[in-house]
């Protein structure tokens, strides 16, 4: 049985380290290395983990506090050069505790016994990746950041998403929520039978859109452009829903 897992450390060489010695477990395969809690949520809305090898000290974020607001969590393995953390670690039913410098014996240690752990609580079959995805998706709610905070974003808020450089503007029935990202993170977040891409920069919920002409879309008081690229595709979809 292949079990997933999830590297989260802000320092480049430590994930490089764990990346080398996950490749090494034949049934360990890595989801994606992240260098931040946010990243993580970001990943675990989308993706089913089975693992989590987690750091604790990292800045905005620690690994703890994101444990704390973690509603499922996978197995958590705290990596940290700190023994102090061990016992607030525990207290928070973490599977295991790797203290660095981590060498490759330890690490197989911990990675054995989680594999029995799972093994032990597994279903008869194996869960098809496609539907996990699907599932994740259709989640009522995404997180994202806004300053120094997460904030939680309900589906039914979302008027549409504007493309900013760096950035990504998220307009809901309220506020408007600059947030450091990429539309094609929130692309895959979003449920594919209630948004659609309709240019470079734009993302809008079909519930909002109240006027359709051939290159834009009325949204309230906003035209949003239609972009040949996209064209196509918006087409089918509006389609789609009036047949539904």
């Amino acid at each position: 049985m292949i079990y997933t897992c999830l590297i989260v450390d802000d320092e480049p060489l430590a994930r490089k380290l764990m990346e080398q010695y996950v490749a090494k477990v034949p049934y360990l395969q890595l989801v994606q290395p992240c260098a931040s809690p946010l990243a993580t949520i970001e990943v675990l809305q989308r993706s089913t983990v089975d693992i989590l090898f987690l750091d604790i000290n990292m800045p905005e974020i620690t690994g703890l506090t994101l444990l704390k607001v973690l509603q499922k969590k996978p197995l958590v393995v705290l990596t940290t050069a700190y023994s102090i953390y061990a016992l607030e670690g525990y207290e928070l039913d973490v599977a295991d505790y790797l203290l660095k410098p981590i060498t490759f014996e330890r690490f197989l240690k911990s990675v054995e016994k989680l594999s029995a752990r799972l093994q032990s609580n597994a279903p008869p079959a194996a869960p098809d990746p496609s539907t996990a995805v699907n599932r994740m998706a259709e989640l009522p709610y995404i997180f994202v950041k806004d300053g120094t905070k997460l904030v939680k974003i309900p589906m039914n808020d979302i008027v549409y998403i504007e493309g900013l450089k760096d950035y990504v503007g998220i307009c809901t029935k309220s506020k408007k929520i600059v947030t450091l990202q990429t539309m094609k993170v929130l692309e895959d977040q979003l449920p594919e039978s209630r948004f659609i891409r309709i240019h470079n920069s734009y993302i809008v919920a079909y519930e909002a859109i109240e006027a359709i002409e051939r290159d834009k879309v009325q949204v309230g008081n906003v035209f949003l452009p239609v972009s040949e690229s996209y064209r196509k595709a918006f087409r089918e979809f509006v389609e789609k829903h009036q047949v539904g």
